[in-house]
């Protein structure tokens, strides 16, 4: 695929990096745990129509935790009581909540991480090394464990700022697809959103990133379709970051 030059790493100073799917591979372990979460609940609700990796990218890929469960949930009619953080994983049946729900998911991917460990994409780090020694870098990601992930993939001190999920909750940032995650980290780096560049797998961080106001928006295509990224406002879509350093 050809590059447009306007998108040199040298043209913009802020580089900021959704985690999951583009940094590293955990957005498939978040598929894997998604999966066994819906399927269980589903099924526990006699509900025919299956879970599918289509509805992980129309309704939960790089959205907050509890946006998912609640979008998905949705998706097939089913109405779940808000709940509270501190729910319960293994809540008795009938009496889930979606923030629960939630939680028992993210259990999931931990167990996965622990398990399996995780290392970075190595066409994401050629990319990283290929940028200027000046490039000002941070993540955005809905996730919140962010911070253990970076760290398990041995790439935390790259990053100036980490804008996670965590940090969204403390400071009241609504998450993707809305801009204000990004916007967020752009500001922490202290440069505006024309001289920023966002890099994002999902749908929804696309439309964040294209909400933002920035340079350029670029879709790394781990699945949901190049079509669909540009469709949310991708500026470019690439197969792996490798193809820009």
């Amino acid at each position: 695929m050809t590059v447009e030059r306007s998108l040199a790493p040298a043209d913009c100073t802020a580089h900021l990096f959704d985690l999951d799917g583009v940094i590293t591979p955990t957005a498939e372990v978040h598929m894997r745990a998604w999966a066994r979460m819906f399927e269980d609940v589903l099924a526990s609700r006699g509900v025919s129509e299956p879970y599918t990796d289509a509805d992980y990218f129309a309704h939960v890929d790089g959205r907050p935790r509890y946006d998912g469960v609640r979008e998905l949930l949705a998706s097939r009619r089913i109405v779940l009581p808000e709940g509270e953080d501190s729910d319960p994983r293994d809540q008795p049946l009938g009496e889930e909540t979606v923030r629960g729900l939630g939680n028992r998911k993210n259990d999931q991917v931990l167990a996965l991480l622990r398990g399996e460990g995780i290392a970075p994409y190595p066409g994401s780090v050629a990319y990283l090394d290929a940028l200027p020694k000046s490039a000002r870098l941070a993540i955005v990601s809905s996730s919140r464990n962010a911070e253990k992930v970076l760290r398990a993939a041995g790439l935390r001190d790259r990053f100036e700022h980490v804008v996670d999920g965590m940090v969204a909750a403390r400071e009241g940032l609504p998450g993707k697809p809305a801009p204000d995650t990004y916007l967020r980290a752009a500001e922490l780096l202290g440069v505006d959103a024309s001289d920023a560049v966002v890099y994002e797998d999902a749908v929804s961080g696309v439309r964040s990133g294209a909400a933002g106001g920035f340079a350029a928006v670029v879709g790394v295509d781990r699945g949901v379709g190049a079509e669909a990224l540009y469709e949310a406002g991708a500026t470019l879509v690439v197969a792996d970051l490798e193809e820009l350093a």
